[in-house]
């Protein structure tokens, strides 16, 4: 079943669970130029030195400059509210 999140700048977002994963990322190359971004995003193959590439997107410069003022809001107002998970010894 698809959510749909609240509207935002006038758009509804809607995301299938189902057909859209989501990919855990602990490396992010990115290419810039003067017309924009390229995110490569990846995650490390287990013990090794190896990064696998999960996803790649690309945005403009103006769309760049707007996702760094959001991602800082969202980091300064969830300052310590996240609970992150514990792990568990066996």
């Amino acid at each position: 079943m698809a959510d749909a999140k609240q509207p935002e700048n006038g758009f509804n977002i809607n995301i299938n669970a189902q057909t859209t994963p989501v990919f855990f990322s602990d490396h992010i190359q990115m290419t810039i130029s003067e017309n924009g971004i390229v995110f490569d995003v990846g995650q490390r193959v287990l013990n090794t030195n190896q990064i696998t590439v999960v996803s790649r997107f690309g945005i403009n410069r103006e769309h760049a400059k707007r996702l760094l003022k959001s991602l800082g809001d969202l980091m300064a107002l969830t300052e310590g509210q996240v609970e992150t998970v514990k792990k568990v010894k066996n």
